[in-house]
């Protein structure tokens, strides 16, 4: 077999070979990524429901398996936050967070999710993800931020209680104020470095600093919330046990969810990259290594991972070229579980809620909405309705994105149901326009002249028929019907049987239906049958310029009895 047919299955065998000066750029470019996945891993399993450590496995062997397996090599694979709190907030009533069963739940979604995105990437699927639009998907993250920023403000600021005693009765005894000063300080250093150095890696300076100070102050013996004790070493092959059928059932709507999710998370950082590399995405294998990345994820008792837009962009930034800079960010976290995690038990867990925070305030764009509102008011309801349903379903908040997906679906049906026809006339520079529009007059008497901007098939049929029917009903005179077919790139039986129709209508008033720019497609099937056969009623033209000069002849064939054009 050829190189070209391995290298398909296993994109890693086209990587460039290594030398000394690439190795040296993607080693710093790996440092970077690699001391911002640490810190972020282990505050997204908190947000997630899941063992801290768990953050760290999702750190390390999901992200190996997707740099090797996918085609985007340079994507920051491992948790994000949107992920985190889907599985977190799906699994919400179903056990205790952190639990056994907890821990099997969450891994069971990450197995089922990476199996749906493995079988489509297989099966080539990978297009069925653009029925999700820009603003279902807008409104939802945002939506999902503000849940994301409304779970981590007890963290934060170091509330002890629920914050319904802080409204009933509120007192300074109600917060930890050593650990507010840890979080909300650690949010100001974070969101100053995020302006002044966004390639900076400030997450890990900051979780260290707040450690050593944590530690210096014995925050933890004075019943400090912090990190803890973390196991080390290698995570060990897990299985979740079986599933039964009612706990099968309650994670399929979240397994999709996280599948259609984490995927267009990836979408939107594969997308630049592609741009810069001025290569072709291929969203299939992409998915066939997200998908395995979900399954080794569940498979080490961790939860599912995603492509993180953040640390894709500032992989990007600092000159990652190849898949080479993940490799080295993987060794950097490798380091940190073997030998560094007792170094991370006296940081306090309201510096990992800043972490949090800080990465999600990037997600909230209030002025997408005034943008939307301006290119399309109903795509603004749906991405409106979106975000409310988000916030309002909470935590079976995947009710907002499969209610917007729903709303757009109709849209495009009706759009689709409703397709943009008009009477064409002849504009003074030239071109055929909107006749009623423009105030023109019509290309010949007793002719109607249309043009559909839409395919002729089972969709727009029936209103292109609507449409000539009333127009031949409201005027009696018209014996002539023109089709502008440039538009029209595919036709199906439906379409077909619409076309033979028109055509019984204008032969039945001994008229001529006149036909320009028909595709090759198009005209094959209708060729195919019988309705392109020489004959009265029916002349075709190649260009809508051969129509034009035609159609001017007819005021004159008709004043001399003539009843139509014979077929071109």
């Amino acid at each position: 077999m050829s190189f070209a047919f391995w290298a398909r299955w296993f994109p890693f065998l086209s990587w460039p070979r290594p030398d000394r000066a690439l190795l040296k750029g993607e080693f710093w470019a790996g440092m970077t990524v690699g001391l911002m996945l640490v810190p972020q891993g282990v505050a997204y399993a908190a947000l997630a429901g899941m063992p801290l450590v768990a953050g760290i496995y999702a750190s390390l062997v999901p992200a190996l398996v997707a740099v090797l397996f996918s085609a985007s090599t340079r994507l920051g694979v491992g948790p994000t936050a949107l992920t985190s709190l889907l599985i977190g907030a799906s699994l919400t009533g179903l056990a205790e967070p952190g639990s056994a069963q907890w821990v099997a739940l969450a891994a069971w979604i990450a197995i089922l999710s990476g199996l749906l995105q493995l079988v489509m990437g297989l099966a080539r699927f990978g297009w069925l993800l653009n029925l999700v639009t820009s603003p279902v998907l807008s409104g939802f993250t945002q939506a999902a931020a503000l849940l994301i920023l409304g779970s981590q403000l007890a963290s934060l600021t170091g509330l002890r209680a629920d914050w319904g005693a802080v409204w009933t009765t509120p007192s300074p005894g109600l917060f930890d104020l050593t650990g507010a000063a840890f979080g909300l300080g650690s949010l100001a250093l974070l969101v100053l470095a995020r302006r002044w150095r966004p390639n900076f890696p400030a997450a890990i300076v900051v979780v260290g600093l707040a450690g050593l100070l944590s530690w210096a102050l014995k925050y933890a013996d004075a019943g400090g919330a912090v990190v803890g004790t973390l196991p080390s070493g290698l995570p060990s092959l897990y299985w979740p046990g079986a599933l039964p059928w009612s706990s099968f059932s309650a994670l399929v709507m979240p397994a999709l969810v996280v599948t259609l999710v984490s995927f267009l998370e990836t979408a939107s950082s594969a997308k630049v990259e592609s741009q810069r590399s001025g290569e072709r995405w291929n969203e299939n294998q992409d998915l066939i290594g997200q998908g395995l990345a979900k399954i080794s994820s569940g498979l080490v008792g961790s939860f599912a991972t995603s492509a993180s837009f953040s640390r894709s962009a500032i992989n990007l930034y600092a000159g990652a070229k190849t898949g080479w800079a993940t490799v080295f960010a993987i060794a950097l976290v490798l380091v940190v579980l073997l030998w560094l995690t007792p170094a991370l038990y006296h940081v306090p867990q309201s510096v990992l809620a800043a972490v949090v925070v800080t990465a999600v305030t990037s997600l909230i764009k209030p002025r997408t909405f005034l943008r939307l509102w301006r290119v399309s008011r109903v795509e603004t309801v749906i991405s409106a309705v979106t975000f409310a349903l988000t916030l309002a379903t909470a935590p079976r908040m995947y009710w907002g994105v499969l209610v917007g997906l729903l709303m757009n679906l109709v849209l495009f049906l009706y759009q689709r149901l409703h397709p943009r026809i008009i009477e064409v006339g002849l504009h003074p520079d030239g071109s055929l326009r909107d006749r009623h529009l423009w105030q023109l007059p019509p290309l010949a008497p007793q002719l109607l002249a249309l043009r559909m901007d839409a395919d002729l098939d089972f969709a727009s049929a029936s209103a292109l028929e609507q449409r000539v029917t009333d127009h031949l009903a409201a005027h009696p005179d018209t014996t002539h019907l023109c089709l502008l077919a440039q538009p029209i790139n595919r036709i199906d039986v439906t379409g077909v049987e619409t076309f033979a129709q028109l055509l019984v209508l204008v032969r039945a008033r001994g008229g001529t239906l006149h036909v320009s720019g028909f595709k090759l497609p198009v005209e094959k099937v209708l060729r195919q049958a019988g309705l392109l056969d020489p004959g009265l009623g029916l002349a075709t033209y190649r260009t809508d310029t051969e129509a034009l000069a035609a159609l001017q002849q007819l005021a004159p064939r008709q004043a001399h009895g003539t009843p139509g054009l014979s077929p071109a």
